[in-house]
């Protein structure tokens, strides 16, 4: 592993660590498609899906420990949302991170090209007036919201997401849960989630640790100044970079598919 390989693999883990914090997602929607193809087009060795997906799911999981622990205070994490949405996440990624060796290359890359445009349509319907609602005011369906985690977990865990890219669309549009609380819970729910992706994809030998490790380091120093950030930013703004993110992602992923 040469100096070049270090530095690229370490500023693809600050980037997308750095827009998981302010945005509320595990960062994966990002890294992915970065991890897969950045290394080959500066000579570097590429990475197959699997291994990608690998080293995501553990990089997610403690660029998720760092956001959390930039929104701690303030009342931004609702706690029924994150053991309801958690418990159900979990689950789904462990058995979607173990039974994705099962899958070829294409079949990851198509399920990670199914989330992504999901979540990408999701994120451009009109959310009026959730940014209204207080905090200590906001309810939500717990049954549906476990539901939906669930079937989240099992499309995330199997790429090597936290599934948070897909969690944020659905708790704006579907829970009307406001934007700075789903950002802060939803990096929660989403350390929670990649605890069992990472599981599932360590115990199967998909994870790669050199660049890992790499990307870990960086997570731990961006993801927090990310939070720092995303409390600034106006909420509409937020939302629209999300967007435009995820749509920019899933385009780039289908042409490949196609």
């Amino acid at each position: 592993m040469d100096f070049g390989f270090i530095i690229t693999i370490f500023l693809i883990g600050f980037i997308g660590s750095y827009i998981s914090g302010m945005l509320g997602i595990g960062g994966s929607i990002i890294k992915y498609p970065m991890l897969l193809y950045i290394p080959p087009l500066f000579g570097l060795a590429a990475f197959t899906a699997h291994e990608v997906s690998g080293i995501s799911a553990v990089q997610v999981l403690f660029a998720s420990i760092g956001g959390v622990w930039a929104y701690r205070k303030g009342g931004y994490l609702n706690k029924q949302l994150i053991i309801c949405m958690g418990a159900s996440i979990l689950i789904g990624s462990f058995v979607g991170g173990y039974g994705s060796r099962l899958l070829p290359e294409a079949g990851i890359n198509l399920t990670y090209g199914i989330l992504a445009i999901i979540a990408a349509v999701m994120m451009f319907i009109p959310k009026k007036g959730i940014d209204d609602i207080p905090f200590d005011q906001v309810k939500f369906n717990k049954w549906l919201a476990t539901s939906l985690a669930l079937v989240v977990g099992l499309g995330a865990g199997i790429v090597g997401a936290a599934g948070a890219f897909l969690l944020v669309p659905i708790m704006l549009v579907v829970l009307k849960i406001p934007t700075r609380m789903t950002i802060a819970s939803s990096l929660a729910i989403t350390f929670i989630s990649s605890i069992g992706a990472t599981v599932g994809k360590v115990s199967t030998g998909q994870v790669e640790y050199f660049p890992a490790v790499i990307m870990i380091i960086a997570s731990i120093i961006a993801s927090p100044l990310g939070a720092v950030t995303g409390k600034k930013v106006n909420t509409k703004a937020l939302q629209v970079i999300l967007a435009v993110l995820i749509a920019g992602t899933a385009i780039k992923i289908w042409m490949d598919i196609l």
